[in-house]
């Protein structure tokens, strides 16, 4: 007698999701959309992945971050591993830095203190030059861990359309959020010195923006060094991005280097794929992670943009630039800190010479000092020192050709107020990024390196979206998307891109890691 014939399984193919840029947000989104079953193509136009987050190497083996230079409340990615079934930790090493940073404010006498997060050393530290602040640091910490409290669930999910931004649990959250004070204003209730309210508000910088326009939301960030640290990933942060690229591809995403893709294709407003080398690769989902300003111009037809055409993307605001050296020297610098931030005495002025389009003649500037926590990033007896100048982006039409190697010389004259007094005759290696390299070499719209301004008319369902507006199946992930800029909150948005396509393409697969391989 014969066996009865078994039917055969029905199976629903894997959805193919396509990833444009390997940067933070691009591999976050890769590597949780694999993990719940997808199948995913990753294509990054360069060589290496991380986008900003990648690590600049010399011929003489100096190494440089090109973009971020620590890690902020690591929590949020060390839950992104945990979901793909990998430990952060495990993957890279991560110093918590104690202290933070050291923070010179010029003037006479110039003063410099070292942020930490031990409360009682800070008071000591804040006390030695204005007393009368030491009993706001507790009440603001205090009030921010509840401020971060409410205003965590708003960076948590989507913002899909404007009646989103007038739900009940906004609205009864404006009063402690204070959206209509700018950061400044708002610590004015702690403090009354301006170098301690500078203290707890120059890190709106991370944003591009200035303390006295930046909404008063974003006292969060100093109160996330103090409450969670400040972390260093050994060989730099560009180590974090290679770890993800190795947990992606252990988990099966299909990674493409030096893979530009030319188009996004749409069968009338969804996405169905994309043009790579004059070859249509078809997509159930497409995800864009470059630079907003400069990608969706050039990969995604204007027809289709009403909420964000070429005429608003022209029109919006968007934050300031940086100028970078990046410096092989000789020597090591022990008395400098890890980190440290020159505050120019006219601080408030170079903020104003920088919105009005003008470059600092007396600037502010941070010097990034890895080696003296990762000697591993310069020859032996030699540091790798990263400086940045806060300056105008490219709308305001300065000529780099010309104004770099000028600007240059009065970044390293403004080094020696830290003491580096003998520098230029120690370089062995240099490099120089200025607003019109970051445009023209590394992609970045108007050289904004901190993406479109976190001002209240580009937050939440004001900026694009995460599944981006007037289209279906296409979705964008970084720093001109919700929830904005700075790496923990791109890696939220990847939490939110990612659930909003594990929806819409139905995944609910578990978690597969292969064993990682010895090194």
């Amino acid at each position: 007698m014969n066996a009865p014939l078994s039917s055969p399984s029905v199976r629903r193919p894997r959805p193919h999701v396509a990833v444009i840029g390997a940067g933070p947000g691009g591999l976050a989104v890769a590597m949780q959309l694999a993990a719940s079953g997808a199948r995913v193509t990753l294509f990054e136009k360069d060589g290496v992945v991380g986008g900003r987050t990648r690590t600049l190497t010399s011929p003489e083996s100096y190494k440089f971050d090109l973009g971020p230079t620590f890690f902020l409340y690591p929590r949020i990615l060390e839950e992104i591993f945990a979901a793909c079934g990998a430990k952060l930790q495990e993957e890279v090493e991560m110093i918590r830095l104690d202290p933070q940073y050291r923070l010179i404010f010029e003037g006479k006498p110039n003063i410099s203190i070292d942020a930490t997060g031990d409360l009682a050393q800070m008071e000591r530290n804040i006390g030695s030059f204005a007393p009368g602040d030491v009993p706001g640091i507790r009440r603001f910490m205090e009030e921010n861990r509840e401020k971060l409290a409410v205003f965590r669930p708003f960076l948590e999910r989507p913002f899909l359309s404007n009646t989103d931004m007038v739900s009940p649990d906004i609205l009864k959250s404006l009063p402690q959020l204070r959206p209509h004070k700018q950061v400044d204003q708002d610590l004015k209730r702690y403090f009354k010195d301006p170098r301690t309210r500078l203290a707890f508000s120059f890190q709106t910088k991370y944003l591009g923006m200035s303390p006295f326009k930046c909404p008063s939301l974003f006292t969060i960030l100093s109160f996330l060094e103090y409450e969670y640290g400040v972390y260093h990933p050994v060989g730099g942060c560009g180590a974090v991005s290679n770890a993800m690229a190795r947990v992606a591809e252990r988990l099966g995403v299909e990674i493409r280097l030096d893979t530009p893709v030319d188009q996004v294709t749409f069968a009338g407003r969804r996405a169905v794929g994309v043009e790579v080398g004059g070859q249509h690769i078809a997509a159930d989902a497409v995800v864009l992670n470059g630079d907003f300003a400069h990608a969706v111009p050039k990969l995604v037809p204007n027809a289709i943009r009403k909420a964000w055409s070429d005429q608003k993307i022209e029109k919006s605001r968007y934050s300031c630039s940086t100028f970078m050296l990046y410096l092989g020297v000789e020597g090591t610098y022990p008395e400098l800190s890890h980190h440290n931030v020159l505050l120019a005495e006219e601080y408030q002025r170079n903020i104003h010479q920088i919105e009005n389009g003008e470059l600092p003649d007396v600037p502010s500037l941070y010097i990034q000092n890895p080696c003296v926590t990762d000697p591993s990033l310069a020859p032996p007896g030699h540091a790798a020192l990263y400086v940045l100048v806060p300056v105008p982006n490219l709308r305001h039409g300065a000529d780099w050709s010309v104004e770099g190697p000028r600007y240059r010389d009065i970044a390293i004259q403004r080094l020696k107020v830290l003491g580096l007094t003998d520098l230029e005759s120690r370089i062995r290696y240099e490099r120089m990024v200025s607003p019109q390299d970051w445009q023209d070499e590394f992609s970045v719209g108007f050289g904004a390196t901190f993406n479109l301004s976190h001002d209240l008319m580009q937050m939440l369902s004001f900026r694009p979206r995460n599944r981006f507006n007037d289209t279906q199946g296409f979705y964008l992930v970084g720093g001109g998307t919700h929830p904005g800029s700075g790496l923990p909150v791109i890696y939220e948005g990847a939490r939110i891109t990612s659930r909003l396509i594990q929806q819409d393409l139905a995944l609910t697969a578990e978690p597969a890691l292969a064993p990682a391989t010895e090194a």
